[in-house]
Parts: C-alpha cells; structure tokens; sequence
C-alpha cells in the first residue's frame, strides 16, 4: 500500500512533533484560503505565523482544531490524527464525540475574551476542568487558582470580567485555556483588540510560558514578539509558506521579496 504522505513527511524528522501538519488545503465555496501548508510544531517550541491580513493565518489555526473543517491535508495532534480515522484503508471522518476529546489538549485564545459575564473570574477558569476534563470543585478550584496566580490575577478571582480591563480579560481568557492542561496553547491575535498600553500584560504573560517551555503557536502583529520568543517564524502569503525558519534569518535576512515588502510596512 503506498506510504502516506503523513509517513512519508515524518521520515524527516525522528523526534515526534505535538502539531504536525501536512498539504493542509481550505477553501470556501471557490475561495481557497490554504493551498497546501506543511510545517510541525516540535514540544516546547513557540512557532510564530506572521503575514499580512487575508493570508490565511487564522484559518490556519482554527483548521487545528477543527473549528474549521480542512478541504485536504492532514493534522495530527502528538501523533494522532486530528478529524479523520484511517479504517480499512480508507480515510473516514472522525466522530465528533473523538474530535471534542482531542480539542481537549490545544488551548485557544481568539482576539475576543469570549468569558462568561454571568461568571466570577474563577468560575470562568473552573468551568471546563470541571465540566470537561471530569474534575471534582475542589480540585478545578484549585487548578483554577494555580492559573489565575501564574497569570497575576489572583487578586480578581471574585471579579466579573465587566469589572476587568481588557488585558485582564485576555489573561483570564489565557488562564482558562491553560487550566485544561493542553499540549500545545494557540493564540490567534490575541491583543489586537487590546490598547497599546495593555498588549504589554498580555505579551508578558505570553512570554512566561514559553520560558517554562509551553508548546506554542502564535498568530501575530507583534514583531517584536515574533522575533524575541519564537524558535521559528512561518511567513504565509496568499495561502502558502512563502520563507520558513529562525527568527533572525526572517527579520535580518529575509530571501523572499515578499516577506521584504511586508516587513519594511509593518517595521516602518
């Protein structure tokens, strides 16, 4: 039987990667958004995708974890197929009761907070170790608090998000996502809504998890960012990886007219 392209595209690579992605293709309706992405995210590493709007970054992540279904390609997750099931030699779309499971191990954080206004702080954090992961009170309640405390809002734990700022907001947002205990956290723009002055919190935090060596995917403007924390920045153009690699080759030796282009905008 012939080698899948997933086989084929793990023979270069001996060590097993959290995310693994091969010719990923979306398309909406005549619209193909991704045209082929292959790329892995090894543990512990912070893979950065930055591009200009409407190159498919966001797509990208939501096809990670099924919030959008991918035309093609495959993903996998620590070596699992994400959405699909290879049964008697035929790919077969996955149930939903297993894709839920799975989702279970990536953390998403959107551009908006998306909490609970009904909630407190910490009923927001407990709400999906408790309802999801099976945990007793007691137990996301203290899974809760260690979050809230790594991400400094201890201190809110009582507050309704309308009574937070909206880097607050955010880092509640991060807190509830890192309380399922994921594999690998994806952040897509996740202070593009926030003013100048509270990006600053949000990247902070952001940074701290990658120095405790959190698996991580960050869509991104922030340059600066991209450039300090991530072990390799993907450039997307037009649904395909134009230049891949270090973040000091992209920034201080870009190959690719394109990326040139798009960094003297975005730098200047």
């Amino acid at each position: 039987m012939r080698e899948s392209a997933r086989e084929t595209y793990a023979n270069l690579s001996p060590v097993k990667p959290v995310v693994e992605v091969v010719d990923l293709h979306k398309s909406f309706g005549a619209l193909e958004v991704l045209k082929g992405v292959s790329f892995d995210v090894q543990e512990g590493d912070v893979l950065s995708v930055i591009g200009a709007s409407g190159s498919g970054k966001s797509t990208l992540l939501r096809c990670l974890n099924h919030l959008e279904q991918p035309t093609s390609g495959e993903i996998y997750i620590a070596g699992e197929p994400m959405g699909f099931r290879i049964s008697k030699g035929r790919r077969r779309a996955d149930s939903q009761a297993n894709i839920s499971r799975m989702r279970m191990e990536i953390g998403m954080v959107f551009q908006q907070f998306n909490l609970w206004p009904h909630m407190t702080v910490l009923g927001n954090v407990m709400e999906a170790p408790e309802r999801v992961r099976g945990l007793s009170a007691a137990e996301a309640r203290e899974v809760a608090i260690f979050f809230l405390d790594k991400v400094g809002l201890l201190d809110k734990r009582d507050e309704y998000p309308a009574r937070l700022s909206g880097g607050q907001q955010q880092r509640v947002a991060i807190a509830r996502a890192l309380a399922m205990r994921p594999k690998v956290m994806l952040f897509d723009e996740a202070t593009s809504s926030l003013d100048p002055e509270l990006t600053g919190e949000v990247l902070d935090v952001m940074r701290a998890l990658a120095d405790d060596g959190m698996t991580m995917m960050v869509v991104t403007h922030e340059m600066g960012f991209a450039r300090e924390v991530s072990d390799r920045v993907i450039f997307l153009h037009n649904g395909l990886i134009e230049e891949e690699g270090p973040p000091a080759e992209l920034f201080e030796r870009p190959r690719s007219e394109r990326l040139r282009q798009f960094l003297s905008k975005i730098l200047h």
